[in-house]
């Protein structure tokens, strides 16, 4: 089984994203950015599924050197789990990056700070995230598994696209993750193709995604290439048990 993001429709109104990817899968991301930002939980009420969130990330940034800035980001994401709380879905954020290569240690420190108070405010609500790790910007913190010791007993949300783009998809792939994003790229941009499309050798992918019982999302830039990722993700799973 395999969920979808509505990344693949974010242009289209979040209602009729649904009634499309609902007809593929009972499980769904919801890109909670642009189009298909949410102030309530109303308009997933209606259907039968489950839901995750991919918390706002284009104006966004925890790990924020101006104080303001960090706080508001927070703020955003703390409304978002308010929404996510109302339907118990769990929340994918992004860790933050920094302007300037001399700001990085303060940016760290403002990331630490941010993830305390969003532990906090998770709690509050009862919600669960998993932070995001990023790709070849070099600004972004947690492109590495090395980085994985900032995210200090978070769940991580295996972005496998990014993890290709890094050059470290295999050292990744060897460690717990909680979520997983497919897509494809040529290793060098963020293309968000479909499964195939791309460079990514997918058999040791599907593998981790077995052994860490999760049931990955989906995340393309279109719909039509969400159905030839299925497709090419059911002909790799019944070669694998043939």
């Amino acid at each position: 089984m395999f969920g979808i993001s509505t990344y693949c429709l974010h242009r289209s109104p979040l209602d009729e994203a649904l009634d499309r990817i609902i007809g593929k899968t009972d499980m769904v991301e919801v890109m909670d950015d642009g189009p298909h930002f949410l102030e309530s939980a109303a308009i997933l009420e209606s259907y039968n599924a489950r839901f995750f969130f991919h918390a706002p990330c284009r104006s966004v940034n925890i790990a924020s050197s101006l104080e303001p800035i960090r706080r508001a980001s927070v703020e955003v994401l703390g409304q978002c789990f308010d929404v996510a709380a109302e339907v118990n879905a769990p929340v994918v954020i992004h860790p933050g990056y920094f302007t300037w290569r001399d700001e990085q240690p303060r940016a760290l420190f403002q990331f630490k700070k941010s993830l305390s108070e969003l532990h906090g405010l998770a709690n509050e609500r009862s919600v669960t995230f998993f932070i995001e790790n990023m790709g070849n910007w070099d600004y972004f913190f947690i492109r590495h598994p090395s980085e994985l010791s900032l995210l200090e007993g978070y769940g991580l949300a295996l972005d496998i696209g990014h993890a290709h783009l890094n050059g470290c998809l295999a050292e990744f792939l060897e460690v717990p993750i909680a979520h997983f994003h497919l897509h494809d790229n040529n290793g060098k941009e963020d293309s968000h193709a479909p499964v195939g499309g791309g460079t990514i050798d997918f058999a040791p992918v599907m593998r981790a995604v077995q052994k860490n019982g999760v049931v990955p999302i989906i995340e393309v830039e279109t719909f039509e290439g969400v159905l030839t990722s299925i497709v090419a993700l059911q002909k790799m799973s019944m070669n694998h048990t043939g």
